[in-house]
């Protein structure tokens, strides 16, 4: 065991000497994680206190699971539940396969100018502040705005779209389709640039047409990426954003509209209530990392692609 240990911290020392430079390069990252991923993590802490600023994280008294125990016992623990899956859910089922579609018809184009024209488009919307999507949205959605009359013409009804309960999933995951569908297909397009092209020429020999070539050829090719960002997804479907939801949403709504993350932002930020606000953030943190950990061991186990 001595022996394996002075090999291994050699072998360390030596890649240090020859790749210096490359983790020179990692250093800031390493330095933003610890920073801002796992020193924060330190004040998980107050999830199991009666958190007092003037107290502070070592001297505020503890409580155990009480926060939990009331989280649970919520009334709108339930609605925050089902609200926060729904929108992730949906967001899987139609924006995760609306993203690969695109990559796959701007993969299609051969005009190298029309091509770029149509990725910088659709890139344009991911760098638009969301208070100002959030704006648009809401000029969009008035009793006399574009959308309002749109759906005028099929209900009849001139109604605020963003006081309508039922239209609130499909304004948030269309308008998330709207801003990220562009950039979010930028590592598909990386992908599909790997593909042997030899493989399209032996699929063109053999009589294969457009719809066969990506069904054998390119969909094959991109499966291992497919998977990998599936599994990051999965492990994601418990974090719905707050910032779009806490900018559009109002108490006629919160049926459908409340969500964890807007539910902590409540608790914490606005009512003070620091150790449950921590607690059910706690609660979310671990159910992502439960999904994250069984996708990723059912991929492994029937594809043998896995995160790790």
């Amino acid at each position: 065991m001595k022996t394996n240990k002075k090999f291994t911290g050699r072998a360390i020392k030596r890649d240090f000497k020859k790749n210096y430079v490359v983790y020179l390069m990692a250093l800031p990252a390493l330095i933003y994680f610890f920073l801002f991923a796992y020193l924060p993590m330190s004040g998980l802490v107050m999830a199991f206190q009666d958190y007092k600023p003037k107290l502070g994280m070592f001297k505020s008294p503890g409580v155990g699971f009480l926060h939990f125990q009331k989280f649970f016992n919520d009334p709108f623990f339930f609605r925050l539940l089902r609200n926060t899956l729904a929108i992730s859910f949906w967001e899987l089922v139609v924006a995760f396969p609306l993203t690969i579609i695109f990559a796959l018809l701007l993969n299609e184009l051969r005009s190298k100018v029309f091509k770029r024209t149509v990725q910088t488009i659709s890139y344009m919307p991911y760098f638009i502040s969301m208070v100002v999507v959030s704006g648009m949205i809401i000029d969009f959605c008035k009793s006399q705005g574009v959308l309002t009359q749109v759906v005028k013409l099929f209900t009849g009804n001139e109604q605020n779209i963003l006081s309508i309960p039922g239209y609130w999933r499909t304004l948030y995951i269309g308008s998330g389709i709207w801003q990220g569908i562009g950039f979010g297909s930028i590592i598909y397009v990386a992908a599909l640039s790997g593909i042997d092209e030899q493989l399209y020429e032996a699929a063109v020999i053999d009589g294969a047409g457009k719809w066969k070539q990506t069904l054998h050829v390119t969909l094959p090719g991109i499966s291992t990426t497919i998977l990998i960002m599936l599994i990051l997804k999965i492990g994601n479907m418990m974090s719905v954003g707050y910032e779009k939801t806490i900018l559009l949403y109002n108490a006629q709504i919160y049926e459908t509209a409340d969500i964890i993350a807007s539910y902590v932002y409540r608790k914490g930020l606005l009512e003070f209530n620091y150790s449950y606000s921590c607690a059910v953030s706690l609660f979310n943190s671990v159910i992502n990392f439960a999904l994250l950990i069984a996708a990723n061991h059912i991929s492994k186990k029937v594809t043998e692609t896995s995160l790790f």
